[in-house]
C-alpha cells in the first residue's frame, strides 16, 4: 500500500508529498499504526471559495490577532 505514509515521513520530506498531492494522488497519513488524516487534491470547487477581507491591504504583513480582536 504505497498511498500510506507515516507522519514523520511526511514532516521530513512534505516538498515532496505537496508535489505528489499535486499531480493528484492522495495518502492516508497514519500516527502509531492507526489513520489520522488523508491529504489529498482539494476539490474543483475550491476555485469558487472568495476573499472576504485581505488584511494585507489594511496593514504590511497584516493585523495581528490581538488588534483584530480588540476592534470587535
Amino acid at each position: 500500500m504505497g498511498n500510506l505514509i507515516g507522519l514523520k515521513e511526511l514532516r521530513e520530506n512534505a516538498d515532496i508529498y505537496i508535489s505528489e498531492v499535486q499531480k493528484g494522488k492522495s495518502f492516508i497519513v497514519m500516527r502509531r499504526s492507526r489513520p489520522v488524516f488523508k491529504l489529498s487534491p482539494p476539490d474543483d470547487d475550491v476555485g469558487l471559495w472568495e476573499t472576504v477581507i485581505d488584511f494585507t491591504k489594511i496593514k504590511k504583513g497584516g493585523v495581528g490577532l490581538r488588534g483584530l480582536l480588540s476592534c470587535l
